[in-house]
């Protein structure tokens, strides 16, 4: 509780200049009381007397201290060496107790207490109106890192909080320039690369015999693959600009979806065994659904070593999520490999020779999975292989 009411930048600031004034209050007190019982305290007192003549005639000393309202004792000796005690009754009625406020031993406790409570109520608007203007620098640098290119903070004043939200500005807008730089450069060189290869295929077409059957497959082969590679950079780029356009956003019968992509690469697709059909309906945008889909059974049949493919839908526990299971019997992934082969180019050690892919398969497919709210993950299989499940929001 008390973790969670001082991990406030203005709380800790405003206790620890409450903490300052009660020690100074506390010091200040205990310092005058100190003081006040040392004036208070009572000392000795001795007695003289004298005759008519002004003669001494004996001297004497109080026997005990008293303290105001007790009886005072003297004791006594005369010239001749006689002895004899003296005893002064109390004062009288005293007047009434001033309030606590006014009273010379407690009025400064009271002084020092006002003082505490005014500077805090004075500190706490001063301290929160410093704090609220870090907390605006917060907020923009936590959408800046959520995506939100266009995120900026306020940089009114001219202290350093104002500064630091100026600082943060200028280096959000060179970031957002950047990116969009390197995005319409990714965009346009995608866009040009496209050219000479459909010219390229068109020449190879022209061939026609001329070529010898082994070279035009292998012509065919690479610009296949280079065609791809330009897709997904295309469509990778879309995916990580959050403000693009991806297409309407619609209910998708992810089983019909599924059975066709299926059909597509001759893989087994099964329903679990219990599962409400109505709960494969997903919310998103159909061509990038399929696309994700597509990139993962396409996968297993590249790494499957020729193995049949197995496609499972079924909804989660709590029937809140659509889950689509693609499995293979390959060699599997490793464990510590199984976060970063949704890297972008990322590939397993020994894979990139392998026929076809350019390394963003899974990368578009975590894209896209995200997109729509939902996650992706790889799992064991058990016999031997790997599974990908995709878990999307139910629509």
């Amino acid at each position: 509780m008390i973790k969670l009411f001082t991990r406030h930048l203005y709380v800790r600031i405003w206790l620890a200049v409450l903490a300052g004034v009660a020690v100074v209050v506390f010091a200040a007190g205990w310092a005058w009381r100190e003081a006040d019982e040392q004036r208070t305290q009572p000392l000795p007192r001795d007695v003289t007397l004298h005759d008519t003549q002004d003669q001494l005639i004996g001297t004497g000393k109080s026997l005990r201290t008293s303290r105001p309202g007790e009886p005072l004792e003297f004791t006594i000796t005369l010239n001749n060496g006689q002895q004899f005690v003296m005893e002064l009754g109390p004062r009288g009625e005293r007047r009434p107790s001033p309030p606590p406020w006014l009273n010379p031993r407690t009025g400064i406790f009271w002084l020092l207490g006002m003082v505490g409570l005014a500077t805090a109520l004075g500190l706490f608007p001063i301290v929160r109106r410093l704090t609220q203007r870090l907390e605006s620098v917060q907020r923009s640098v936590q959408r800046f890192g959520e995506g939100d290119l266009s995120a900026r903070a306020r940089d009114d004043g001219e202290d350093e909080v104002a500064d630091l939200a100026r600082r943060f500005n200028d280096a959000a807008t060179r970031i957002e320039q950047l990116i969009r730089s390197h995005k319409s450069l990714l965009a346009n060189a995608s866009h040009e690369l496209r050219s000479p290869l459909t010219r390229i295929r068109m020449g190879l077409e022209l061939m026609g015999d001329k070529a010898s059957p082994t070279a035009k497959a292998e012509i065919s082969r690479n610009i296949a693959e280079l065609d791809q590679l330009i897709d997904e950079i295309l469509l990778s780029s879309r995916l990580d600009a959050r403000e693009a356009d991806m297409g309407t956003v619609e209910a998708v019968d992810l089983m019909g979806l599924a059975a066709e992509e299926c059909a597509r690469v001759e893989a087994d697709l099964d329903i679990a065994e219990g599962t409400d059909i109505a709960a494969l309906t997903v919310r998103g945008v159909p061509r990038l659904l399929r696309r994700a889909v597509r990139n993962l059974l396409e996968n297993a049949r590249r790494y499957g070593d020729g193995t049949p493919i197995e496609a499972q839908l079924a909804a989660s526990a709590d029937g809140t999520r659509a889950v689509v299971r693609v499995s293979d019997r390959g060699p599997g992934v490793p464990a510590a490999l199984r976060e970063r082969i949704f890297e972008p180019f990322y590939r397993l050690p020994g894979a990139s020779e392998r026929e076809g892919g350019v390394g963003l398969g899974l990368a578009l497919v975590k894209s896209i999975v995200e997109r729509h709210g939902g996650q992706v993950r790889c799992e064991d299989r058990p016999g031997g292989g790997a599974s990908f499940v995709i878990e999307l929001p139910k629509g």
